[in-house]
């Protein structure tokens, strides 16, 4: 396959970005995309040029680091993460555009890389369980309902990627704290902190400047793990309760 990049360059946060023009050929289809892209920075290293900064980690569809926007669309026309894409997607002679994360809270590092520490401090201010010192309670001490423990497992998918703010036209990380929220206060040892755990995750969203949720439903569409829309109206149930008992 043959194909036309115009991929998005950035020094840094500060400096002004432009899309760049690059031609590839010889591409399989059996390649996934970082393969792609790692041919074209074999290509520029090789010419003496800067490559193409992008994020990537395990390249198995697990930990969310492969952030692009393909074509307009986050991790390009398939529902799955970049890592995962195969070039077989594309036609040969296809021109692709591919851009970082856009959202104001995800400022651009370098290129295709941009800073998704937002999320991390989400986590921070209430995405755990406390648990107090000393002996580890029995593993089957506490039953779960089969119910719980399901709604638990597959908020537990998501990988924290950005894809639904990316996909957001608000940029809005509704999906991802609705996840990390219903996730915990679904299981008996996050009920003592569900109030809590919400007020503070939902306030440091705020905080972090991400856009407020319309309900467009792009979030749960661009999501690669599936999670569920109805997480935001849940998370926001939990959140009225909470604020209205004061926590």
């Amino acid at each position: 396959m043959k194909l036309t990049l115009r991929i998005w360059r950035q020094k840094n946060a500060d400096a002004p970005g432009a899309l760049s023009t690059y031609e590839v050929d010889g591409i399989s289809q059996d390649m996934s995309f970082l393969e792609m892209l790692d041919t074209l920075n074999e290509e520029l290293l090789l010419g003496g040029d800067d490559p193409v900064a992008f994020d990537h980690d395990c390249r198995e569809g697990i930990c969310g680091a492969c952030s692009l926007v393909i074509n307009g669309q986050a991790h390009g026309p398939e529902r799955t993460t970049t890592c995962q894409l195969h070039m077989r997607s594309f036609r040969d002679g296809d021109t692709l555009d591919i851009e970082p994360w856009r959202a104001a809270a995800f400022p651009v590092v370098k290129d295709l890389v941009v800073d998704r520490s937002a999320f991390d401090r989400i986590i921070r201010s209430g995405g755990y369980i406390s648990a107090p010192t000393g002996a580890a309670p029995e593993a089957h001490a506490t039953a779960v309902p089969k119910p719980a423990a399901d709604a638990a497992f597959e908020h537990a998918e998501c990988i924290g990627c950005g894809a639904c703010v990316a996909a957001c036209p608000n940029g809005s990380a509704m999906l991802f704290t609705a996840a990390k929220v219903v996730h915990l206060n679904s299981l008996p040892q996050g009920a003592p902190e569900r109030e809590s755990r919400v007020l503070d995750m939902v306030g440091q969203m705020d905080a972090e400047g991400f856009g407020g949720c319309t309900n467009t439903g792009e979030c749960a569409t661009a999501c690669p793990k599936g999670i569920p829309l109805f997480s935001i109206s849940t998370m926001n149930r939990e959140f009225v309760r909470a604020a209205r008992k004061g926590r």
